[in-house]
């Protein structure tokens, strides 16, 4: 059966990896004998540069179209001098929206490869698997006002959430914690925020639904703490969009680096919405020294979440996992003075090893 795919590469490396990424996606549909249909379209910078707008039209209804859509990453120096609603970063807001995508999720997890790549301790950090599902169409990112008053020497922004909004995103947390340790952590400010004490109580809504599930309430700054002193500890994390940003990027580091990081966005229709979590690095883009492994692992979820193909997800990420436990290294991932391979190489690697595993 035909696949529909939209390829948005970006900015920066984002269009090494994606370009890596679309080799994987290729061999997954030969070993099924079909042809999928992977179409490209502009969004960020480089739509900035073709269009003056960091999300075409053109680009918003390929997306809606397809089954599934791969994004690289956006942004760079090069546009940081424009205003918000032109900046590239407009055109990764403006995809989640239309697409209305509401739930991020962001697995954490370590490799035994490469525990001594983070800089927390290997015994604090072995095991470590939780997921961050971070509510990504509200709140202070898209709320309304926001303004510059006085002549600009005031501002506001503005956090607003709506019940059914927490519900949602709430549920497809619960449904994960359900299917994996039955524990379910939830974010907030409540002690502070008014927006905070209603999350709180539709969770606690939401729990006499699962009464198989245990829920923590933690508060944000806690929570940050919490994840660096006993990742191990956490099952399912779920709060708002904000919170989820940061918290998240924090959770990086436990991995030992951000190059490993994959994510999912997802909606009660149309199509998933496929990225890492780093951004462009502008500063490496060119020299094919990316690590593509966090887009690898993308596509696992979107094999698993979109396009409902789980032993294609099985197949990636086991050849990820065997390509870090052999050695390889790419820049990020190598300590001083230890040999790297470049962004083609450890894409070659993990293609033939799927391709393999999918015989």
């Amino acid at each position: 059966m035909t696949k529909n795919i939209a390829i948005l590469p970006g900015d920066g490396i984002g269009r090494e990896v994606t370009a890596e990424a679309v080799k994987l996606i290729q061999v997954v549909a030969a070993s099924r004998g079909e042809t999928w249909n992977l179409e490209e379209g502009l969004i960020g910078g480089s739509a900035l540069d073709a269009t003056g707008s960091p999300l075409p039209e053109e680009t918003v209804r390929l997306c809606r179209a397809a089954d599934a859509v791969l994004l690289g990453a956006v942004g760079g120096p090069k546009w940081d001098h424009l205003p918000g609603d032109k900046r590239p970063e407009a055109g990764l807001l403006g995809i989640r929206k239309a697409l209305e995508v509401y739930a991020n999720l962001r697995p954490i997890r370590t490799w035994p490869g490469l525990l001594l790549a983070s800089p927390l301790k290997p015994e604090l950090v072995e095991g470590v698997d939780f997921i961050i599902v971070r509510e990504l169409t509200g709140g202070l990112y898209f709320g309304q006002p926001k303004a510059r008053l006085d002549g600009g020497e005031a501002v506001v922004d503005t956090l607003h959430y709506t019940r059914a909004e927490i519900r949602r995103v709430v549920k497809v947390a619960f449904e994960l914690a359900k299917g994996r340790q039955g524990r379910l952590t939830s974010v907030d400010k409540a002690n502070v925020l008014e927006s905070s004490r209603v999350w709180r109580e539709v969770v606690e809504e939401v729990a006499s639904e699962y009464p198989g599930v245990l829920v923590e309430h933690l508060l944000v700054d806690n929570a940050a703490m919490q994840i660096i002193t006993r990742p191990k500890t956490f099952d399912v994390i779920v709060t708002e969009n904000m919170f989820g940003d940061i918290l998240s990027d924090e959770a990086a580091v436990i991995t030992g680096s951000i190059g490993m990081l994959p994510s999912a966005s997802l909606g009660e229709a149309g199509p998933g919405l496929y990225e890492p979590v780093h951004g462009s690095a502008p500063d490496i883009a060119g020299q094919g020294l990316a690590n593509p492994l966090a887009t690898f692992l993308s596509v696992a979820l979107m094999m698993r979440h979109s396009l409902h193909l789980p032993e294609a997800a099985d197949a990636i990420e086991q050849a990820v996992h065997g390509v870090i436990e052999r050695g390889v290294r790419t820049r990020d991932l190598a300590r001083s003075g230890e040999a790297f391979v470049k962004t083609a190489d450890v894409s070659a690697m993990v293609c033939e090893d799927v391709k393999r595993r999918l015989g």
